[in-house]
């Protein structure tokens, strides 16, 4: 099935933002990290589409989407994804928040717990002093990526973002990865904006607040934000079950694929049989 899109108008009525949808049945919303577009998603929205709705968007100033001003929080990116679900009419979805997208599903899931049926926080941290930080390259690399030509740039992400074993064994995916990352124009304001979003998200003390089920998933060998941030948060989120991928890396999906289905697992285990799944054309999104 081709994939329905639009654009909506953010809430601060400074942000336009590209949306797309495919497959049928329990919606789930995609949120994704630093300076990807939805269009990254695109081996899990593969992996979930045949039995869900998802719904996938680019970030304010990112890919298709628009952004008039730069000063970013987690709290303003969790309050776009909701105005994508307002305007696609749907009341509650599964959420996927991965990397910066798990910091921004961490408070979607805190100041609209409402519209959160299930929780997966991928390769993410919820922030404040106790956050493991990556060490000191690792960082050097992250500051100086949003100056670098793209093509370079990706490439020289190859050793933070994937494991040994993907780097030996799967260069075929990475390249595959990278080929459909080149596909959206790389914007540098938006990417230090969403940089100085991910230094100042904090949810840790309110992590026991989270009401829906929830799963952290992560790769042992992530260089990006260290395994130790997975183990704080599942101990912080009530209830929370967690899935250590022992030879990943940070983009566990394209090195352990087969995690997708577990996810879809998750999600089917918490969707009610009787439920169904709004399809109302949104009231006030342009379709493409």
């Amino acid at each position: 099935m081709s994939p329905s899109s639009g654009i909506v108008d953010g809430p601060d009525g400074h942000t336009r933002l590209y949306w797309e949808t495919r497959g049928r049945g329990h919606p789930v919303l995609l949120v994704h990290g630093l300076g990807l577009s939805g269009g990254a998603w695109w081996r899990t929205v593969d992996a979930l589409a045949p039995t869900m709705r998802v719904i996938t968007f680019d970030h304010r100033g990112i890919g298709r989407s628009k952004s008039w001003t730069y000063a970013y929080t987690t709290e303003a990116l969790a309050d776009d994804a909701i105005s994508i679900l307002d305007a696609l009419a749907i009341d509650r979805v599964h959420l996927y928040g991965f990397s910066l997208g798990g910091m921004v599903a961490q408070q979607i899931a805190l100041r609209h717990p409402g519209r959160v049926r299930s929780l997966v926080l991928g390769a993410t941290h919820s922030g404040g002093r106790r956050a493991v930080s990556p060490d000191p390259d690792v960082v050097a690399f992250i500051r100086r990526r949003g100056h670098m030509p793209a093509e370079q740039a990706a490439w020289a992400s190859v050793p933070y973002n994937y494991g040994p074993r993907s780097r030996r064994e799967h260069v075929d995916r990475i390249a595959e990865d990278i080929e459909r990352r080149l596909r959206s124009p790389f914007n540098e304001r938006a990417y230090r904006a969403q940089l100085l979003a991910a230094s100042l998200h904090n949810c840790r003390s309110r992590l026991g607040r989270i009401t829906a089920p929830t799963l952290v998933v992560h790769g042992a060998r992530d260089r990006m934000i260290p395994v130790a941030n997975a183990h704080m948060t599942a101990e912080r989120v009530p209830g929370a079950r967690l899935k250590i991928l022992p030879d990943a890396g940070h983009l566990y999906p394209t090195e352990e694929p087969a995690v997708d289905e577990a996810i879809g697992e998750f999600f089917a285990a918490h969707s009610p049989s009787d439920r169904r799944t709004r399809l109302a054309r949104p009231a006030n999104a342009r379709l493409n």
